[in-house]
């Protein structure tokens, strides 16, 4: 009998899995778990617990039952570890800052945690990199990126996730003239090596600009040649070389993780000046897909030479524009939501090897010109929003909390649920996050947990 019940139960979960960087565990989006919701139930799933978050975009990262959130309260940035299964706070962190976004959005961090067996590195809003011990939260190290790589202030401060690879953290900071990734001694912060700026991309040739004039790095005014984005680095093995690629600004470069040395760069930005690069590269053998949503910068889809030392162009259009969030691969085809603005939300389906448009569903919610939500009723459509891909389907969290479920599906957009989260509201800009059944989602000003696993009693 007992044994009946175990099976029954393994039957029921088959798969759990944590969640414990940007992007997950394979960093792609997606997550190996299975034993998922087919469909919501009418009233939703079961909200497990909620509280209140201080500022900022950072999702929350989750490994062996722990929740690490990272967001702003008052003065300090504060990275706040909890027992996943009740928010209970386990330690707190706390660093002070001074950070103001320019334009006016929230002052808070916006870099996802990094969470290992016993580290959990940070990345704040103005260029601190830390290192904390991740069982009780002491510092281990830290960095001050802005001053030592001398960074030129962002558009909307720091905004790219560290990544690991070995015992090399690997950082897209962003300095000058020749620092715009960095890799760090991940036991000790010591900078192992940089590149990525003026020696990458002076003399380059500007593609899709008007007339593709070269680059001329401005030396003199280092401050005006911002190499920084919101992009997160990839780490990918391609015809036998491993890369770490990273869009910076100015486009794609492709550096040995293993020494810094330069492979490739293409050249990947909108002549506009107030623009950013958003979007992580999405890697599939030897195929690198790009996206932005300014100004006609669309996406291209590369494919890189079998030296490994540049890319061709395979496809480029307007089919997909991606701001913030990321599109999923699944199969042959891209799913993702589309429109730098929440009036150009659209939900597509593209196909990968071409750039074909397979189906398209008008996601927006609100007339351009009308920034105004906070009180107001919430939009029964998603506008832009974040996907992740689990257990054969897509879930979906709208910019005004509305979670969605998808079927992957190149025919037709196949919706199989739609549930207004509470609490939640605009601007709900994270990603979800997927651990062991459960959904951490996050807004400005919640933090969300939600079971989304089947969970029937032998």
């Amino acid at each position: 009998m007992r044994f009946a019940l175990l099976a029954c139960f393994f039957a029921l979960h088959s798969f759990a899995a944590d969640w414990p960087t940007f992007l997950g565990p394979n960093r792609d989006g997606t997550s190996p778990e299975t034993g998922l919701l087919d469909r919501w139930p009418e009233a939703g799933p079961k909200v497990v617990w909620s509280r209140d978050a201080g500022t900022g975009y950072s999702a929350p990262s989750v490994l062996d039952g722990m929740v690490v959130l990272f967001h702003r309260v008052g003065e300090n940035e504060v990275a706040e570890a909890m027992d996943a299964r009740t928010g209970k706070v386990k330690w707190t962190h706390s660093s002070p800052t001074k950070f103001e976004d320019p334009y006016g959005f929230n002052n808070g961090p916006r870099c996802q945690p990094l969470l290992t067996k016993d580290r959990c590195f940070l990345f704040g809003a103005e260029g601190t990199l830390l290192c904390l011990d991740r069982a009780k939260g002491n510092l281990l190290w830290q960095r001050n990126t802005g001053a030592d790589f001398n960074v030129p202030p962002a558009f909307f401060g720091v905004g790219s996730a560290p990544v690991l690879d070995g015992e090399r953290l690997i950082v897209h900071v962003g300095g000058q003239t020749d620092a715009g990734v960095v890799a760090f001694d991940a036991a000790t912060g010591k900078t192992l090596w940089a590149n990525g700026g003026a020696k990458t991309w002076d003399g380059a040739l500007m593609q899709g600009w008007p007339g593709e004039p070269f680059v001329k790095w401005d030396t003199a005014h280092p401050a005006f040649q911002k190499a920084t984005s919101y992009c997160t680095p990839v780490l990918a093995t391609i015809h036998g070389q491993r890369h770490v690629l990273t869009v910076t600004r100015q486009g794609l470069i492709s550096l040995d993780p293993a020494t810094g040395e330069h492979r490739f760069s293409f050249w990947f930005r909108s002549p506009r000046e107030e623009t950013v690069n958003g979007m992580t590269p999405v890697v599939r053998g030897d195929l690198i897909l790009l996206s932005s949503a300014y100004y006609k910068s669309g996406s291209v889809l590369l494919r890189v030479k079998p030296d490994g030392k540049g890319v061709e162009e395979v496809w480029r259009s307007l089919a997909l524009e991606i701001h913030w969030s990321q599109p999923n691969l699944v199969g042959d085809h891209l799913y993702a939501f589309s429109g730098r603005n929440e009036p150009d939300g659209v939900f597509r389906c593209v196909e990968f090897l071409t750039g074909k448009v397979m189906w398209e569903r008008n996601e927006r919610w609100r007339k351009a010109g009308h920034n105004k939500l906070r009180g107001e009723p919430m939009p029964d459509v998603f506008a832009r929003g974040w996907a992740i891909h689990a257990d054969g389907k897509l879930i979906a969290l709208g910019e005004a909390g509305l979670l969605g479920l998808f079927k992957p599906n190149a025919e037709k957009c196949e919706e199989l649920a739609r549930w207004q989260v509470p609490g939640l509201v605009y601007p709900t800009w994270s990603g979800p996050v997927l651990s062991n059944g459960r959904l951490y989602l996050r807004s400005e000003e919640k933090l969300v947990c939600v079971d989304i696993a089947k969970r029937e009693k032998p």
